[in-house]
């Protein structure tokens, strides 16, 4: 069967609409319990999908791996490994493709990634796979190639095996509802969209944003485009004025000038706290009114910030009672 990542989860409570998380491997073996319990309190609300972003390890996957594999091992809930082109050849993003199937990870994000510290754009810096569409390509080739089918045992008939289409891997992509900053023309991030959906795509996911209309008019506008497959909102928990400020440095995004003044209103952080969770909230419940396919929270590795947006947002009941008529739009 076709693994879909925005179908409701399996196990755990039945959500309002689908959700999932993004995690980051741990930087030291310290944090490493901490981002355990933190998988397992995110793992029991059902969320259809956790990622992990990739972190440093050479041509291996390795811490992100580690947590891709515990999720796996210790949950019902669907693991999501990033990969980046920047700085990858084809021989090394192969050899780590097939180490993340190895391990059973079956689903992917892929991105382009980011120009390493003080490259410009037009440096050599990206290597041999130039775009996310490329290793979108990438990742279902080295599939195919390594496992074209899988077999299983006929009872009664010793040797005999029988063959099954083999579960192809999902490749999710990253979205930007306000533009990629490096966007070399108003709609080069539809056309990049457009493209990534045509090389084997199958999600996306957005950029944060801080309006949801900012998400409602860039899914128009992706559809008027011919985009068909689910574009997931990605939201954020803005927490505290120097997390917003180092967002709109890593992101290029326009200042949100009323979240920013409520943070920075605030003299502690528990109530900054409670702005960031209560704004993080309302996006999530406008979305979803509108027809978002699901709400895909980044965590920061803190199951309480997301899971209190979730509950704030009403998106956690177990009961088909008071659940939301959706029209689709996502």
């Amino acid at each position: 069967m076709t693994f879909d990542l925005t179908a409701p989860a399996p196990t755990g409570s039945a959500p309002v609409v689908p959700f999932s998380f993004e995690l980051y491997p741990p930087r030291t073996d310290a944090r490493e319990a901490a981002l355990h319990e933190t998988i397992r309190q995110l793992a029991a609300v059902g969320p259809r999908f956790i990622s992990v972003t990739y972190g440093a390890g050479g041509s291996t996957g390795g811490r992100s791996l580690e947590v891709l594999k515990h999720i796996r091992r210790e949950t019902d809930v669907e693991p999501l490994a990033h990969l980046t082109c920047v700085g990858n050849t084809y021989e090394g993003a192969t050899a780590l493709i097939r180490e993340f199937l190895d391990a059973g990870i079956l689903s992917f994000l892929a991105l382009r990634g980011d120009p390493p510290a003080g490259a410009a754009e037009g440096d050599e810096f990206v290597g041999d796979l130039e775009s996310a569409a490329q290793l979108t390509q990438l990742i279902g080739r080295v599939q195919a190639e390594r496992s074209p089918y899988t077999e299983y045992g006929i009872p009664g008939l010793p040797g005999a095996v029988g063959v099954n289409r083999r579960r192809p891997a999902q490749v999710a992509v990253a979205a930007f509802p306000n533009g990629h900053p490096r966007s070399r023309h108003p709609r080069e991030h539809i056309d990049a969209l457009v493209a990534k959906e045509a090389a084997g795509a199958t999600l996306a996911i957005t950029q944060l944003f801080f309006d949801a209309e900012d998400y409602l008019r860039f899914v128009d506008e992706a559809r008027d485009a011919g985009v068909t497959m689910p574009i997931l909102p990605g939201i954020m928990p803005i927490t505290s004025p120097a997390r917003l400020n180092r967002v709109l440095e890593l992101t290029g995004e326009a200042r949100p000038r009323a979240l920013a003044e409520a943070l920075a209103r605030e003299s502690t952080p528990q109530h900054q706290a409670r702005i960031g969770i209560s704004h993080a909230a309302e996006l999530a419940r406008e979305v979803s009114d509108h027809g978002a396919p699901g709400v895909h929270l980044y965590a920061f590795n803190n199951h309480e910030t997301v899971l209190a947006v979730l509950r704030e947002a009403d998106l956690l009941a177990t009961s088909p009672v008071g659940r939301r008529t959706m029209t689709p739009h996502g």
